[in-house]
């Protein structure tokens, strides 16, 4: 079972820093200046960075995504059109390491104000199983013992499925948008207090409804779910590695097989935005169930929700549901 420390609230404080200092400084004044409607553009690479854009910024922002509802984000490819909308935005939020396409652009965008949102928490590897943590051992997240520059390789973007880590990815977001337009300043803290709660609310809904659980352990066709694993004590095994895309080989299924007996497991997962072909053949040879488990890449009419709170409780939902929820 794996086990989460708690991230000391100073570690919290310096996410908000890096948030301010992941924007790369300009003359100090609006950047909303140059815009007939006065909004920052923002410009996001997927539904996650689009999500907090729009949460934080509000009626200040216009807010722009890369990738479309119901793409795939590992395999999006950037069109020239796109790349002129990346150059002409006024603050560009992304998370390096996630789409190699995206990457690319933005650093050939020439944008002034740039914002990793891999730099702005703690990233760790997980193995296919959820156990593998890079950084065990470490205390906090910030200047101490790992340098929060960009996802190195094998460590696991998938951050946002954690509420607690996405929090601290939103208070960065909360001040570097304060930076880019000073003049908004309070409203960015305030809708960024606000989005704070209400990931901290869903935090207390999962340790809730995952404490007491027949089974520890879920089987998905995408190892996106390992912080979200560490988090609340469960036992992530991934069909494929973080690439949705990457096939299992027979001996990773027919070492399913034998966890799936182990552990009591009901259910495997597949997700909304890639094909449910393996997970349903696993399903099949070891008469298992299949449900979805969304990790939240984009929203699309097939997402059981309608934003981000929504899937993540359908997640929730899901999940106590194959683990036998007491």
């Amino acid at each position: 079972m794996n086990v989460r420390r708690l991230i000391p609230a100073a570690a919290l404080g310096g996410a908000v820093a890096l948030g301010a200092t992941a924007l790369t400084a300009c003359s100090g004044a609006s950047a909303t200046g140059g815009h007939e409607d006065g909004k920052l553009q923002v410009m996001s690479s997927f539904y996650p960075m689009q999500f907090l854009a729009e949460q934080i910024g509000k009626d200040h922002v216009k807010v722009a995504t890369l990738t479309k509802p119901g793409v795939e984000p590992h395999d999006l490819e950037i069109t020239p059109r796109q790349t002129g909308q990346l150059g002409e935005s006024d603050v560009v939020l992304y998370l390096k390491g996630l789409q190699p396409a995206v990457d690319k652009a933005v650093a050939q965008s020439g944008v002034k104000h740039v914002v990793d949102a891999a730099a702005l928490t703690r990233l760790e590897v997980h193995a296919a199983s959820g156990h593998d943590h890079a950084h065990e051992g470490e205390e906090g997240t910030g200047e101490e013992g790992h340098d929060h520059g960009h996802a190195e390789a094998g460590e696991d973007p998938h951050v946002w499925l954690d509420p607690v880590k996405y929090a601290e990815v939103a208070k960065g977001v909360g001040a570097a948008l304060e930076k880019a337009d000073p003049g908004h300043a309070a409203d960015y803290r305030k809708n960024t207090d606000e989005l704070a709660g209400k990931l901290a609310a869903l935090d207390t809904e999962f340790k809730d409804g995952l404490q007491n659980t027949a089974s520890r352990t879920f089987i998905t066709t995408h190892s996106a779910f390992g912080y979200l694993a560490e988090r609340y004590g469960l036992d992530q095994e991934g069909i494929s590695g973080v690439d949705p895309e990457s096939e299992p080989s027979p001996a990773r299924m027919k070492e399913l097989q034998a966890v799936a007996k182990k552990d009591n497991v009901s259910t495997v997962f597949f997700e909304a935005l890639a094909s449910d072909k393996t997970a349903r053949t696993l399903a099949a040879d070891t008469g298992l169930k299949t449900d979805v488990l969304d990790p939240l890449e984009g929203i699309s009419d097939k997402s059981q929700g309608a934003d981000y709170f929504e899937v993540m409780r359908s997640n929730l939902k899901n999940l106590q549901k194959a683990l036998g929820s007491k």
